[in-house]
């Protein structure tokens, strides 16, 4: 190429493209060396900080802040791809070119996006409170009468584990004399179809949950006052376990502390 020919204008579908697979690429593209450097190196440091984030602070009471924090980085890439994009295209305009029509390769940014916003729901949050909490007890309390253990992440010693595979064990009999409902069964969910758990927080960093067996009665309702009719009422019959919950402060790797807790169970109890 003679040193009197102007360099064709790069093609912004092409641009586009390469801006969403990586950050400055776009401009790389562009003949923009340092910004596109840049931006490379910023990609780098903004994934370790959202992945630092994640590790640290996904199932504390600060679980929001590395789910906001990977949004901004989705934030920021398309904001990246989008400025390259219109870069390119007026480039082209300047040489007499047509706009290519490839903003549609952006669609391809609801991929990242779903993956972050579903997957995230699915592996965080469940020491961000003592619901959470309790609830993770629930889904994995079941597993003792099969021999299994209770999730790592509750934080139970043996000795919780013990009561509440005891409890378990009252409620797998009242199952089989037929005290519960009907359709019970000793080794699956169902068992705890007639339990109801009550949540006592107190203060800030203390909670009490209840686990009680519920019978189910009809009593007599009425529709806008007028209408009668019947509900099912769960009725309080025994009290199996209580689990005694605290909030323990959580820092992040490293040993910064910012202020975030983490809820476990530090014991469980009979009456």
């Amino acid at each position: 190429m003679s040193a009197g020919t102007k360099a064709a204008p790069a093609n912004p579908g092409s641009v586009l493209r390469l801006a969403l697979l990586a950050w400055g690429l776009g401009d790389l593209a562009l003949g923009r060396r340092t910004s596109g450097v840049a931006w490379l190196m910023a990609e780098i440091v903004a994934a370790g900080l959202v992945a630092y984030l994640f590790i640290g602070l996904a199932n504390t009471t600060w679980y929001l802040v590395p789910f906001v924090a990977g949004a901004l980085f989705l934030v920021v890439w398309a904001t990246q791809a989008a400025v390259a994009y219109r870069s390119a295209l007026r480039g082209q305009a300047a040489a007499d070119g047509s706009p290519s029509r490839a903003a549609a390769a952006m669609a391809w940014l609801t991929i990242p996006l779903l993956i972050w916003g579903t997957g995230f729901w699915l592996v965080s949050g469940s020491a961000a409170g003592p619901a959470a909490a309790v609830d993770q007890f629930e889904s994995s309390w079941p597993s003792l009468a099969a021999g299994g253990r209770l999730d790592p992440q509750l934080g139970v010693d043996a000795k919780g584990s013990a009561t509440a595979a005891a409890a378990l064990s009252i409620l797998q009999r009242l199952c089989a004399r037929g005290t519960l409902s009907s359709g019970c069964s000793a080794s699956t969910r169902d068992l705890l179809r007639d339990v109801r758990i009550a949540l006592t927080t107190a203060g800030s960093d203390m909670a009490t949950a209840t686990v009680t067996v519920v019978a189910f009665e009809r009593r007599p309702s009425q529709f806008l006052g007028i209408f009668g009719g019947s509900d099912l009422v769960p009725v309080p019959r025994q009290t199996l376990l209580v689990l005694h919950l605290r909030a323990f402060p959580a820092p992040l790797p490293g040993g910064l502390q910012l202020g975030a807790q983490r809820w476990r169970i530090v014991d469980a109890t009979t009456p």
